[in-house]
Parts: C-alpha cells; sequence; structure tokens
C-alpha cells in the first residue's frame, strides 16, 4: 500500500531554508525553483499547501521562509 506524504507549511519553508543555506537556490528565486527539488509527483501536494497558505509560486523564496535571526549581529 502506498503512503500519502503530507506537506505542512512549516515543512515546505525547513526544505526552503535548508537548500538556501546549501547555496542551491537563492532568497531571490521564486517558490516555484522548488519543484526541482521536490518529487514531481508530490509537488502537487506542496503547491496546494502553499496555496492554502496564501503563497504564490512567483513569489520570493525569501517570503516564504519569513524572519530569520542571525547570531553574528
Amino acid at each position: 500500500m502506498l503512503q500519502s506524504l503530507q506537506y505542512s507549511i512549516d515543512v515546505i519553508r525547513d526544505e526552503a531554508r535548508h537548500l538556501v543555506q546549501r547555496g542551491s537556490v537563492s532568497r531571490q528565486q521564486p517558490i516555484y525553483t522548488l519543484c526541482k527539488y521536490i518529487p514531481a509527483r508530490e509537488w502537487t501536494l506542496v503547491e496546494c499547501e502553499l496555496e492554502a497558505s496564501g503563497y504564490l509560486l512567483r513569489d520570493r523564496i525569501s517570503d516564504l521562509m519569513g524572519r530569520e535571526d542571525w547570531d553574528n549581529d
């Protein structure tokens, strides 16, 4: 039996932060860029969660990540 994955907005934010920290994506790129790093069969679930949370795919990844705290300030 196949198990359906659930993507909460917090999980999507964490994944975006991880990709930014690794340097795979930039904060200035559109959220749509994340589809390269999420399996195609799961992208629809991610897209629905983003829409339900008020995000557009053209919004910047930095909008999704929200406020960031810096330790070295």
